[in-house]
């Protein structure tokens, strides 16, 4: 499995992580921050999940990435995000699932999450679960209590949907 990144303030790649570690007790598993995202899978990859914090009600665009890296005191803002990763359409999706982090404050609208799985739908992969978010307190964070466990079983379950399908029929 391949998860792909973004993340503006650490909690979406430590759920990227997690999500890697449920993964890894069935998969070979590697995790890459989005800037260095491959242009084309391998064709060894069975399954590709990709995250990124919702920004303004959706994916992040330049201008919510250079508000976001002003708000964690970084000098420079990411020049790609997964919106543009996506849409340079990379080659060799197959299966996939896509995830975020939403600001933790009852029901706010918009997700990332919904945003990458249309469009990985679009790039022609199949969606192996339903995209998933996982809360955050506050803007920059940090995660709230008990998402890093249900970001860690949202990956063993991403992983046992994988050897389902790859299972031979039974002959009986």
């Amino acid at each position: 499995a391949l998860v792909v990144v973004e993340s503006s303030f650490g909690n979406t790649r430590a759920i990227a992580r997690a999500v890697a570690e449920g993964l890894g007790r069935s998969m070979a598993v590697d995790v890459c921050d989005i800037g260095n995202a491959p242009s084309a899978i391998e064709d060894d990859v069975d399954l590709v999940v990709v995250g990124g914090p919702t920004h303004a009600l959706g994916l992040s665009r330049p201008k919510t990435r250079a508000d976001a890296a002003r708000q964690a005191g970084h000098s420079t803002a990411p020049t790609i995000g997964v919106r543009e990763w996506l849409a340079s359409a990379p080659a060799g999706i197959r299966r996939a699932a896509a995830f975020d982090t939403r600001i933790d404050k009852g029901w706010v609208p918009g997700s990332a999450a919904r945003g990458i799985a249309r469009r990985l739908k679009h790039l022609g992969a199949t969606l192996v679960a339903e995209p998933e978010s996982f809360r955050v307190v506050g803007t920059a964070g940090p995660l709230a209590a008990g998402e890093l466990d249900r970001a860690r079983r949202w990956g063993e379950q991403l992983a046992t949907t994988i050897m389902v399908a790859d299972r031979p029929p039974s002959n009986r």
